[in-house]
């Protein structure tokens, strides 16, 4: 009979019942089990009882640590339920529960993103993240459970918090893309190629990418043609989408350069002279080590210096933009450093081509003039492409960070 009112009031939020079943046995709470093996507390955060949860965690506190016969613990439910105040006050008696797996082996991080509450698992995030990169079912992660069950928000809050899982894979090499596209979940396709999430297109054990395996679907005319729109831009994207790897390539060339154009000045063409004297053909005295083509080549060597200079300069400011910029505007200072590695690249070109006009015999009568028109010739469609795909890319970003910035203007 007590069994039945204790059950009863953890339902429907009888306090007073509840003091009174324990006035008139203290050790009540101990030696009732439900069926299940549920207790009191499994019962009243159930049913999102608050007063009956801290009133019997205020008694009895180690209640807290039963599991019922699915493995499911007082934090899980907390976590199913979306009770921001009950999780605080479990996790304030046992932080070790965010770790613990139900019987589906889930933890409670896991059981808040498949269930939408989205203040749950921040306040579990805050306390650790660790467990939310635990593995689930054939390798799925917390990201691919918030796709299965269409969870933008909290999708999006663990995005932002475990970014590195963004590109798992499960053991079927399936990404949240594959998994997005099979459950026609645009908002997260969309989500992905705003926020610059994803780095390409994969393939899955199968050897199918997200792109394959919409076309084999059956196609939703609402959401088909946006999604293949966004899945054929994965395919052929932009420098922007893979930052870190495209930063490390143009560092790369850009010290490259900067070695060449160091090089070049210490080591001219034509050598320098060994030692001090006097050349009868210029009627002119030189010191041991000025450049010969200084004497020989005036016109062309100071040509050679001046774009020497500019290749020198144009790459160390380059190395010093990538060196220096930081992960939230990380773009804005490759896109200005790739400008100046264009500029270093056709300057080292024009340093080349001055070499050529002055060491070789062939050339002498080929005027510098036209060694700068061949690189205008080259560089100039290639520069020009890329701007025109580029720019569509930097005008987008610029927009966004025009809109972030000018709200906190009108703030101010």
């Amino acid at each position: 009979m007590a069994e039945k009112k204790l059950y009863d009031a953890a339902t429907i939020g009888d306090l007073a019942t509840l003091q009174q079943l324990l006035q008139a046995n203290q050790h009540l709470l101990d030696v009732v089990s439900f069926p299940c093996l549920k207790n009191v507390l499994h019962i009243a955060i159930k049913h999102g009882k608050d007063s009956i949860v801290e009133e019997v965690l205020k008694i009895n506190p180690e209640l807290a640590l039963e599991l019922d016969s699915k493995n499911t613990s007082s934090l899980h439910l907390a976590a199913a339920r979306g009770n921001v105040v009950i999780a605080k006050r479990l996790l304030a008696i046992a932080p070790e529960m965010c770790w613990w797996q139900d019987g589906h082996d889930m933890n409670p991080l896991h059981v808040a993103a498949m269930k939408g509450n989205e203040a749950v698992l921040e306040e579990m995030l805050q306390l650790d993240t660790i467990p939310a990169t635990a593995r689930l079912h054939r390798g799925q992660t917390v990201l691919h459970l918030c796709v299965k069950h269409r969870q933008l928000g909290t999708f999006t809050i663990l995005v932002d918090k475990l970014g590195d899982l963004v590109n798992a894979q499960d053991d079927d090499g399936e990404t949240l893309l594959h998994f997005a596209v099979r459950a026609n979940q645009l908002e997260i396709v969309e989500y992905l190629k705003e926020n610059n999430k994803l780095e390409k297109l994969t393939k899955n054990s199968a050897g199918k990418t997200a792109l394959d395996i919409l076309n084999e679907s059956v196609r939703d005319q609402g959401t088909y043609t946006k999604m293949k729109t966004i899945l054929k831009k994965y395919s052929n994207q932009s420098i922007f989408q893979n930052l870190p790897r495209y930063t490390e390539m143009t560092m790369v060339a850009a010290i490259l350069i900067a070695t060449m154009a160091f090089q070049a000045a210490i080591s001219p063409p034509g050598g320098v002279r060994q030692e001090d004297g006097f050349d009868e053909e210029k009627s002119r005295y030189f010191k041991a080590g000025s450049a010969v083509m200084a004497v020989k080549h005036p016109k062309t060597y100071k040509q050679f210096v001046n774009a020497n200079i500019v290749s020198f300069v144009s790459s160390t400011i380059a190395i010093l933009l990538l060196s220096t910029a930081g992960s939230s505007d990380q773009w804005i200072f490759v896109s200005i450093s790739t400008s100046f590695v264009w500029l270093s690249m056709a300057s080292i070109a024009a340093t080349y081509g001055a070499s050529l006009v002055m060491t070789n015999p062939n050339m002498v009568s080929f005027q510098y003039g036209n060694v700068i028109l061949i690189i205008a010739f080259i560089f100039g469609p290639a520069i020009h492409v890329i701007y025109i795909f580029g720019s569509t890319e930097i005008r987008k970003r610029v927009k966004r960070l025009v809109k972030k910035v000018s709200p906190n203007c009108v703030a101010v």
